[in-house]
């Protein structure tokens, strides 16, 4: 049994990523098994960017089993290596945020994978949201050059 944990956790009326594993709200999923799925995002900080999260609503990485960590992990490295195909890019980065003061902003534990921007690097700052439509388009090109 895990612990109480001190991360202060954003406060969401409810969980949008579980909404989008619904179908109740229109997002772009790109894979799901039983344990977890992968979005495209629609704000993409990377070329392309993509969200690796637990089907099971947890809020941080202290609280994922060790089943759904590995799976988690697994799930990390096949959207990298799709990202690797389909964009070529030099570099993929993987980030994790856990609590408020990390840059969480919401409460369901999920690993950004993103393709290197042209210039190089990821951008943290504010992006303009891309469309579904448009995210479809790039779960389309990653699905292409799937195995």
């Amino acid at each position: 049994m895990t612990k109480p944990s001190y991360i202060q956790l954003p406060e969401n009326d409810s969980c949008a990523f579980c909404a989008y594993l619904r179908h109740e709200r229109p997002y772009t999923i790109l894979s799901r098994t039983k344990d977890t799925a992968t979005f495209v995002t629609r704000e993409q900080r990377g070329k392309p960017h993509l969200l690796v999260l637990p089907i099971r609503h947890v809020p941080t990485i202290i609280e994922l089993t060790d089943a759904e960590a590995a799976a988690v992990a697994i799930a990390v490295r096949e959207a990298a290596i799709l990202i690797d195909r389909a964009y070529a890019k030099p570099g993929i980065a993987v980030w994790q945020n856990n609590g408020v003061p990390a840059g969480q902003a919401i409460s369901h534990v999920h690993f950004h994978v993103a393709g290197t921007l042209d210039g190089g690097g990821t951008e943290f700052g504010k992006v303009e949201e891309i469309s579904v439509e448009e995210t479809d388009k790039i779960a389309e090109r990653l699905l292409a050059k799937a195995p």
